[in-house]
C-alpha cells in the first residue's frame, strides 16, 4: 500500500464528522463518495458542505472554486456502490461496536484486499473493531478532531494486527490533504489525546466533589495561572459532560461525584443550557482571573504528565507525538512533555508519591517510566535530559516551535503553531532567538518566515504563553525581534491571513513584508489594556509616521492588505494565485545579490535612521569605501562590462 494507489476515497456517515472529513478530502483534490444509510441525512451532509465551502471560498481559504470541490463529491445510500471502487474507506459512523461490526464485515466483501480500511472511532479499540475481517492488517484508526474543516490533526492508530504499511499509507494520506498526523502505535484506551485530557477534566472534578476547590477556582487557576486555553469545567460543558461520563464508564473509571450528579440531573452543559455554569439564565463560564488563587494546579498537571509518562513509556506514542497531539488537539499552550522537562520531573514523581501515599487511590501510582527518568537524573530542562534531550544551556536539540529548512542559501523559517494561529509564546520567541543567534551566515543569503496552516502568519503573542509569568519579565519580550531585525542578511516575510500585535511585530522585525490580498493588520493591545512591546510602537512610528502609526496603536483596529500597501506598512498586496511567485521573484533577487553589499546596506539602512542626516551620510560613505576593495564589486563590474549575471561569492 502506498500513497500513490489512493485516488478515490468513501466515507461512510454524512453527520458531522462524516461530511467533514468528505469535506477536507475533496479540498485536497480527492474524489469522495460520501455514504449513510438514509437519503435525507446524505442530503443534510452535502447541505453542510456547501454552505461551509461558500463560507471558506468568502474569506479566501480555498485553493479551487467552491462548486469545482463541491463536484469531486458524489453521495449515496448503497454500501457496495460507495466502497467498490475505493482505495480508502473511512467509517466514521456512530460509537457502537455492533454496528461497526456489521459495516466492517460488508467492508470484507465489497472492497478489493489492498482497499485501506480506516475507522474515525475516537474511543473503541481499533482492534475490535477489525476482530469481524479477515484481513485485519489493512484496518487502522485515522481519528479526525471536530470540526475536521478546522483541526489539524489526526490520530493514526495501529489495531494489534494492522501493518507498517497500513499505518504508513494512511499517515501518506492524511498529510496530502494538508493535515498533522500522530502515530499511536499502541491500541489503547483513548489514543493519545484524549489519555491526556483525562485527568485533566477529571482531577478537578475529583477535587470539587471532595470540597477542595470550586469550579471558578479550578477553572480560573488552570486558565490564567497555567494558560491553558479553556478551564476544565468549561470545557466540559462544551463537549458534553456526558461524553466524559461515558468515555470514563467505558473505561472502567470510577467517576467523580460532580460529574455524575450533573449526568443524573441532564445538566450536560452548553448543549442542555445549563451544567457546571448557567448558559440559559446566567452568564456561562464567568469565571475571573483572581478566583484561582490557592488552587494546586501541580497535582492537575502530575496526573497528566504521568499519563504522558504512560504513553512514552510503554512505546504508544514518542514525546514529539504526544505534544503534538495535545497542542493541535486540545489547544494546549505547550507540549505536556516539554512543560514536564520545565517542571522538573522529580516535581512531579514528588508530588504524584505524596497523594498516592496520602489517599492510596491508584490514579495518583506514578508510572514506572517517570520512576526510571527520575532515578536516572533526568528530571528535565536543568538536568539537560527528561523526556528530551537538552543542550548545554537548556535549549532543545532539535526545534520544536520552528520548521527550519536551508536550501540554495535560502533559509525557510516556518512558524509552527498553527492551533494557536501562530501565536508567539515564550518559547516560540526564544526558539527565534536562538535560530538568528547562532545560524552560520556564511551559508545564508537571505531568510524568509511565514507561518504554517493557512489562517495566520501570527495572530499575536500568546498571552497564555506567559501565565504565570512576574511584570518584570514580560518587560523584556523583544530580543528576538531585535536579533531577527539585526540579522545580516536580509529578512522576508511571507504573510498570509492574519498578522496582529506581536506577529506585526515581528513582521515589522523583517526587511521586507509580501502579503496576500486578504490579510489583515493591527496592533490590537490597547483593547487588552496594553501596548506593543516588542518595539512596535516605535517601528510603526518610524515606518508609518506619526498619523497613521498612532492610529493603529490608539484605536487598535484592523486594516486590509490594501491599505496597508497603500499605507507602506507592507511592499505588496497580491492575489493568493500569485503570491509564491512574487514572493520567488523577490528571494531569486535577494539570493543572487552580493552577500556583503546586502549585509552593509541594512547595517547602514538601519542604522542611520536614527541617527541625523549628516551621520547617516558620513556611514554611508563609510560602507561604500569599504565594499569598493572586495571582490564581489569586480565580479559586479566585470559582469556589467561582459553584459552576464554576476555570480557573488560573498568576498
Amino acid at each position: 500500500m502506498s500513497l500513490g494507489t489512493i485516488g478515490h476515497v468513501a466515507v461512510l456517515g454524512a453527520g458531522n464528522m462524516g461530511h467533514g472529513i468528505a469535506e477536507v478530502t475533496a479540498m485536497a483534490g480527492y474524489d469522495v463518495t460520501m455514504r449513510d444509510i438514509k437519503a435525507e441525512f446524505v442530503e443534510d451532509g452535502y447541505e453542510s458542505i456547501a454552505w461551509s465551502l461558500e463560507k471558506l471560498e468568502e474569506k479566501d481559504r480555498l485553493d479551487d472554486p467552491a462548486d469545482e470541490i463541491l463536484a469531486r463529491i458524489e453521495t449515496t445510500t448503497d454500501l457496495e456502490a460507495a466502497v467498490s471502487d475505493a482505495d480508502l474507506v473511512i467509517e466514521a459512523a456512530p460509537e457502537n461496536l455492533e454496528l461497526k461490526h456489521d459495516i466492517f464485515s460488508d467492508l470484507e466483501r465489497y472492497t478489493d484486499a489492498e482497499t485501506l480500511l480506516a475507522t474515525n472511532t475516537s474511543s473503541l479499540p481499533i482492534s475490535e473493531i477489525a476482530a469481524v475481517v479477515d484481513t485485519p492488517e489493512r484496518v487502522l484508526g485515522l481519528h479526525f478532531f471536530n470540526p475536521p474543516v478546522k483541526m489539524d490533526l489526526v490520530e493514526v492508530i495501529y489495531g494489534e494486527e494492522t501493518s507498517d504499511d497500513a499505518a504508513e499509507a494512511g499517515s501518506e494520506w492524511v498529510e496530502s490533504i494538508d493535515k498533522t498526523p500522530i502515530y499511536v502505535r499502541k491500541d489503547v484506551r483513548g489514543f493519545v489525546v484524549n489519555t491526556i485530557v483525562g485527568p485533566f477534566i477529571g482531577e478537578p472534578a475529583w477535587m470539587v466533589s471532595e470540597e477542595e476547590a470550586t469550579i471558578r477556582q479550578a477553572d480560573a487557576a488552570m486558565v490564567h495561572q497555567r494558560g491553558y486555553p479553556m478551564g476544565p469545567f468549561e470545557l466540559g460543558d462544551l463537549t458534553g459532560i456526558d461524553v466524559g461520563y461515558h468515555v470514563r464508564t467505558e473505561a472502567g473509571d470510577e467517576i467523580p461525584p460532580i460529574m455524575e450528579e450533573k449526568v443524573e440531573a441532564e445538566a450536560l452543559g452548553r448543549k442542555t443550557g445549563t451544567g457546571y455554569y448557567d448558559y440559559e439564565d446566567g452568564d456561562g463560564a464567568d469565571y475571573e482571573r483572581g478566583d484561582g488563587e490557592g488552587f494546586d494546579t501541580l497535582r492537575v498537571e502530575a496526573r497528566m504528565i504521568n499519563r504522558a509518562a504512560y504513553l512514552v513509556g510503554e512505546d504508544v506514542a514518542t514525546p514529539e507525538a504526544v505534544d503534538t497531539g495535545v497542542q493541535l488537539g486540545l489547544g494546549f499552550p505547550e507540549g505536556i512533555c516539554r512543560r514536564a522537562d520545565k517542571l522538573g520531573l522529580e516535581r512531579v514523581l514528588e508530588k504524584l508519591e505524596t497523594l498516592h501515599e496520602a489517599t492510596g487511590d491508584d490514579r495518583f501510582e506514578p508510572h514506572p517510566y517517570l520512576e526510571e527518568l527520575v532515578d536516572a537524573g533526568n528530571t528535565g530542562e536543568d538536568a539537560g535530559a527528561g523526556f528530551y534531550e537538552y543542550d548545554a544551556d537548556g535549549d532543545l536539540d532539535s526545534y520544536h516551535h520552528l520548521n527550519v529548512a536551508l536550501e540554495d542559501g535560502v533559509l525557510r523559517v516556518e512558524l509552527d503553531r498553527p492551533s494557536r494561529m501562530n501565536a508567539l509564546s515564550s518559547d516560540l520567541l526564544e526558539e527565534i532567538d536562538e535560530l538568528f543567534s547562532t545560524v552560520d551566515t556564511d551559508d545564508v543569503r537571505c531568510v524568509t518566515i511565514e507561518g504554517a496552516g493557512d489562517r495566520a502568519f501570527s495572530a499575536g503573542a500568546d498571552i497564555g504563553g506567559f501565565a504565570g509569568a512576574e511584570p518584570t519579565d514580560l518587560m523584556d519580550v523583544t530580543p528576538a525581534f531585535e536579533t531577527v531585525n539585526d540579522f545580516p542578511r536580509p529578512v522576508l516575510a511571507k504573510i498570509d491571513g492574519f498578522c496582529l500585535g506581536g506577529g506585526l511585530e515581528l513582521a515589522l522585525a523583517c526587511d521586507l513584508r509580501l502579503a496576500t490580498e486578504r490579510s489583515t493588520f493591527g496592533a490590537p493591545e490597547i483593547t487588552l489594556g496594553l501596548i506593543p512591546g516588542g518595539g512596535g510602537t516605535q517601528r510603526l512610528l518610524r515606518l508609518l509616521g506619526e498619523t497613521r502609526a498612532k492610529e493603529l496603536v490608539f484605536r487598535g483596529n484592523h486594516i486590509d492588505a490594501d491599505r496597508a500597501e497603500d499605507w507602506g506598512l507592507i511592499n505588496r498586496a497580491v492575489d493568493r494565485e500569485e503570491f509564491g511567485e512574487t514572493v520567488d521573484e523577490f528571494v531569486d533577487d535577494l539570493r543572487s545579490g552580493p552577500p556583503i553589499g546586502l549585509e552593509v546596506a541594512k547595517k547602514v539602512m538601519n542604522e542611520g535612521k536614527d541617527a541625523s542626516l549628516d551621520a547617516a551620510i558620513a556611514m554611508e560613505s563609510q560602507g561604500f569605501g569599504l565594499l569598493a576593495s572586495t571582490e564581489d564589486v569586480l565580479e559586479g563590474t566585470t559582469a556589467f562590462a561582459e553584459d552576464r549575471e554576476p555570480e557573488f561569492e560573498g568576498q
